[in-house]
């Protein structure tokens, strides 16, 4: 069996598995923990009462972090003419249509988002099995198909993160960097939890928010106190 690294044992033996945080303690104990030679990413992983093979039980959303995520998000649009213009304008890395579609059939995606006009969608739904299978097939629902492109390519670039619950009901989404400072990684935290509470399906029975964790890419995970989350 693999020996833990004296790092991590030692990260391990701050946090008490026993012990349900505050968001405002478990998010210091993830920074005093972010001990590795890089920026780690701090993540939550919630596990939630719900059955996603149900459609009224679906969660999905977008959640605009208030002080962005740390990464640099590369966006595609779809689009034609002066929609093109206004994305290319708004700081869109790539723009296109058909060229665009030829491209992402080849293997070539170098970006993390997709928006499309409505009319290119007819365009885009060919893509869905490319597209899917890397969550990045645009839907209204959180605001990837849109006329106001302008809009859709600045929260994408400004700290919008999407989510959606996964087979076993757990949605997991990065929140921000181990170099944020408290409060603004608190901040992030806080508008993720309420953005969850409003997501809440009306399918949802019983406890809808069972458990919350957070984490530094090479971290323990720190459990988050689920009574201050709605559940």
């Amino acid at each position: 069996m693999a020996k833990t690294g004296k790092r991590i044992a030692a990260a391990k033996a701050n946090v008490n598995r026993d012990t349900d945080y505050s968001v405002k303690d478990a998010v210091k104990l993830v920074k005093d923990n972010a001990k590795a030679k890089f920026d780690e990413t701090v993540e939550l992983a919630l596990n939630l009462g719900v059955d996603p093979r149900h459609a009224d039980q679906m969660v999905r959303g977008v959640c605009q972090l208030p002080n962005g995520t740390g990464k640099s998000v590369r966006v595609a649009v779809f689009a034609k003419d002066a929609k093109a213009d206004e994305a290319r304008e708004a700081g869109a890395d790539v723009v296109g249509a058909d060229d665009l579609a030829e491209q992402i059939q080849n293997g070539d995606m170098p970006f993390d988002r997709v928006i499309a006009t409505p009319d290119m969608m007819p365009l885009v739904g060919r893509l869905g099995k490319v597209l899917g299978p890397k969550g990045m097939m645009p839907n209204p629902k959180v605001g990837t198909v849109t006329m106001d492109v302008a809009k859709a390519v600045g929260d994408a670039k400004g700290g919008a993160v999407e989510f959606r619950a996964e087979k076993a009901g757990i949605v997991h989404v990065g929140v921000g960097k181990a170099s944020f400072s408290q409060d603004k990684l608190e901040e992030n935290v806080n508008a993720f939890l309420t953005a969850i509470q409003k997501a809440r399906p009306s399918g949802a029975k019983g406890t809808y928010v069972k458990r919350v964790t957070i984490s530094s890419s090479m971290g323990p995970g720190v459990k988050i106190d689920t009574s201050e989350v709605s559940t």
